[in-house]
């Protein structure tokens, strides 16, 4: 799988799903390629902090649009984004698979607490990552003038944005009632 596509994806969706993110929060230990894409937007700022509950519970009080996060979302993680997170904010978190129904599902359920909004979409290859959004829905939301306006991409666009939210009928399934979309 061509890694490229993985960053242009998890920062993207939920920044071309936003209506006007301006704060993002990056929750990596190698949060410079995520930064990179970032910087392809114009007028956002972004932090970034290591993946650990302690990091994220030293934030203070800054609210984020956008929580870009490569940690394992339990109970304790999730809280704290949430605690961040403003009114109208998105999380995309990384997924390495649903075939892990079990665990799939507790994220899903995790996220599901304090969004509205939980959907898996592709980030490359086998790859899986989760949008969660107390406000905005990842395709009927999708800002088209800035998903196609960006430059500088080697995958990402609109059609690959709609795209990447479809499963097949043996995932939506298994996921019936548990992905909130």
């Amino acid at each position: 799988m061509k890694e490229f596509i993985r960053y242009e994806m998890m920062v993207h969706v939920p920044l071309c799903s936003h209506k006007d993110p301006k704060n993002i929060l990056i929750i990596s230990d190698t949060s410079t390629k995520f930064e990179d894409e970032i910087q392809k937007h114009t007028g956002m700022e972004f932090d970034a902090v290591t993946c650990s509950l302690d990091a994220l519970s030293k934030l203070d009080d800054a609210k984020y649009d956008v929580v870009i996060s490569e940690i394992d979302l339990d109970a304790l993680v999730t809280s704290q984004i949430n605690r961040v997170l403003k009114e109208d904010g998105l999380i995309a978190s990384g997924v390495t698979s649903l075939d892990n129904v079990a665990e799939a599902k507790k994220s899903i359920n995790t996220l599901g607490q304090y969004t509205k909004i939980v959907m898996p979409f592709h980030i490359g290859g086998d790859k899986l990552a989760l949008l969660a959004s107390k406000e905005y829905h990842p395709t009927a939301d999708l800002i088209l003038q800035r998903s196609d306006m960006l430059d500088g991409l080697e995958y990402y666009n609109c059609d690959v944005h709609i795209g990447a939210f479809a499963m097949g009928n043996y995932i939506r399934k298994e996921y019936l009632g548990v992905i909130k979309n």
